[in-house]
């Protein structure tokens, strides 16, 4: 079974992409061993100065996780037309050291509503492919198509689908 990682890109800890990285991994938990990564905004922020002092355990901690998953979910909102800070300074941290190398890679836009993420989604495929990772589908997904219940976030069929095909890609 694929071990796949969830980063959420936004700062909030109850974010709604950290409520669709949820029903993602209880939906397919079957068919992939998911973890879901939280406190990007407790990474410290990157300078090459600081890399070359000792890398902080907090980015050890991180490096590692991606390293040993076979595959990588990254959900992120928009914000004024770029990836949250948190998930860049995220990605900083991995680029020279090499975890993101060919490591296959489902970027995933979260938004209220089209056409927002648009520019999220194209500065975080940016990103990816500076640091070399596989990006094997993109994904743009909005919150006005969803619903939530007491359980969370509700997956509808056709979100289903697109998501387990676009998993089977990484």
């Amino acid at each position: 079974m694929k071990t796949v990682l969830c980063i959420s890109g936004s700062p909030s800890a109850d974010s709604s992409n950290t409520q669709l990285l949820e029903a993602i991994t209880q939906s397919f938990a079957n068919s992939f061993a998911f973890e879901i990564l939280d406190g990007l905004q407790d990474l410290p922020l990157f300078s090459p100065q600081l890399q070359q002092a000792g890398i902080p355990e907090k980015v050890k901690a991180l490096r590692a996780k991606v390293a040993v998953a076979d595959a990588v979910v990254i959900s992120t909102p928009e914000y004024l037309h770029n990836i949250p800070a948190v998930l860049k300074n995220a990605l900083e941290w991995m680029t020279e050291s090499g975890e993101l190398a060919n490591k296959p890679m489902l970027p995933i836009t979260f938004t209220p509503a089209p056409p927002r993420g648009e520019y999220a989604m194209r500065s975080l495929v940016q990103s990816l492919q500076a640091s070399k990772a596989k990006v094997v589908a993109e994904l743009p997904l909005y919150r006005n198509e969803f619903r939530t219940d007491t359980g969370g976030l509700v997956l509808k069929d056709e979100h289903r689908f697109l998501i387990l095909e676009a998993l089977k890609l990484l």
